[in-house]
């Protein structure tokens, strides 16, 4: 708590970054696209924002991470990313996590955790593989709960979506 008990804003704060990754993730929801959302922060300024845009760009690697990296890149003018942190809404997935660690990342800060498909100690841990050049720190579930409702809304709103398609051409 700042003076007279007013909360200040941590502009460093993984909550607060995380929760710009949640109006990406938003954002990418309205566009019809897996509500993920990331940034990548650099000495305490964002230099990648993006959103999932598979559908849009009808490109399967267009995850939210791939194209917030390629701007972080683009913005620091080098490939090499490693006093940065990406802050992403759910566990990046294996391409994901490959492209992180080539990137160098120092750290990695997610929301929900995917048991099925997640890289970065879900399914696997692609981030601490022992062979590879590099290795990140990894800081999982923060705004969890937030990232899963952003998520399970827009999944529910498909089947409903996919159930009444269904229906309307049946009649």
């Amino acid at each position: 708590m700042g003076k007279e008990g007013i909360k200040m804003i941590d502009h460093q704060s993984d909550e607060h970054w995380m929760s710009e990754a949640m109006r990406l993730a938003k954002k990418a929801a309205q566009a019809g696209e897996v509500p993920v959302g990331a940034i990548i922060v650099h000495e305490g300024n964002a230099i990648g924002r993006a959103y999932n845009q598979v559908e849009t760009l009808k490109d399967a690697t267009a995850h939210a991470e791939m194209l917030a990296l390629t701007q972080a890149q683009s913005v620091i003018g080098d490939w090499r990313l490693t006093e940065s942190v990406l802050y992403v809404t759910k566990e990046p997935c294996p391409m994901c996590a490959g492209a992180i660690v080539h990137c160098r990342l120092k750290r990695v800060v997610f929301g929900v955790s995917d048991g099925k498909a997640g890289a970065c100690g879900g399914a696997i841990n692609l981030l601490a593989l022992p062979g590879l050049n590099h290795r990140c720190e990894i800081t999982p579930g923060i705004r969890a709960e937030e990232s899963k409702a952003i998520l399970q809304d827009f999944f529910r709103e498909k089947r409903a979506h996919n159930r009444l398609s269904l229906t309307e051409d049946l009649d």
